[in-house]
């Protein structure tokens, strides 16, 4: 088998998962480039679940090669363990111990853990050590489960749906927790229900649909978006008017030289390409 190269945290060839007749993951190339948050994005049962945790070496896999840190998670031991860090969609709780407790207890399972208290402030709860988990609030509380799945430093951080209920500005704040972690040189995998979430966050996303991944890009050039034709709308002689074009830049300026006032602005004027979910809905529809 080939090991990952340098530069790719994630290496994938061919992975296949079957429960009985049906086939959950059916065939899947995948590459995650080192310190890019890559989102995965699919409808429900699209094999979302199954490929991460083939990755995390939490399932097995039935055909295909799989490289995560230079290592097979099938066999992976407990060193390569410790260079990953998992943040589930759900959670055991502990009702009565306090966020310095747990965030002290769990860094004893690593050999060579951030500082505790580093890690604490690192999440923002810095304030809410002494705090026991059941006075958190959910957004919180999964910053609490990020602390945990950092606390041993992680090469390569799995997150699962990490801001499943959370409120705008709670959603927000997670962003900027998620996106410090990249800067600081981690490599992050995300599945999110959110294309808000995908297009604010992610360097790269893959949709998968059926088992299969239908495209990789940027989230900007995902399914030819940035191809796609502008649809840009002005208002004329009281008229509000659009037009369909694959040159709006061109049609922009012949409008400011045609339509321009004193100050250069074009009545009304909108430029419209299609959003990440137009992208991600036409994606699935082709895959059905």
């Amino acid at each position: 088998m080939e090991t990952t190269k340098p530069g790719t945290a994630i290496r994938v060839r061919g992975l296949r998962k079957q429960y009985g007749a049906h086939t959950a993951v059916d065939g899947i190339d995948l590459d995650v480039r080192t310190g890019e948050i890559f989102a995965l994005l699919g409808p429900n049962g699209a094999g979302k679940t199954t490929t991460t945790e083939i990755l995390e070496g939490q399932r097995d896999r039935d055909a295909g090669e799989v490289s995560v840190l230079g290592a097979d998670p099938a066999r992976a031991d407990r060193a390569w363990r410790a260079r990953i860090g998992i943040v589930l969609q759900e959670s055991k709780d502990f009702a009565e111990l306090t966020v310095r407790e747990i965030v002290h207890h769990f860094a004893l399972y690593y050999p060579a853990p951030r500082d505790p208290d580093d890690v604490i402030s690192a999440v923002g709860l810095a304030d809410k050590a002494r705090s026991r988990t059941a006075q958190l609030s959910g957004g919180q509380r999964r910053r609490l489960d990020v602390a945990l799945g950092i606390l041993g430093d992680p090469e390569l951080l799995f997150l699962d749906e990490p801001t499943t209920g959370f409120d705008p500005e709670v959603r927000r704040r997670f962003w900027d927790l998620v996106a410090s972690l990249r800067d600081g040189g981690t490599t992050i995998l995300l599945t999110t229900h959110y294309l808000d979430e995908a297009e604010h966050l992610a360097d790269r996303v893959g949709v998968l649909a059926g088992g299969r991944l239908v495209d990789v890009d940027t989230p900007d050039r995902l399914g030819g978006r940035h191809l796609a034709p502008a649809t840009v709308r002005w208002t004329e002689g009281g008229t509000a008017r659009e037009a369909v074009t694959a040159a709006p830049t061109a049609l922009v300026a012949e409008l400011a030289v045609r339509l321009g006032g004193a100050d250069g602005e074009v009545p009304d004027l909108a430029v419209d390409r299609p959003t990440l979910e137009d992208t991600y809905l036409k994606l699935i529809g082709e895959a059905r």
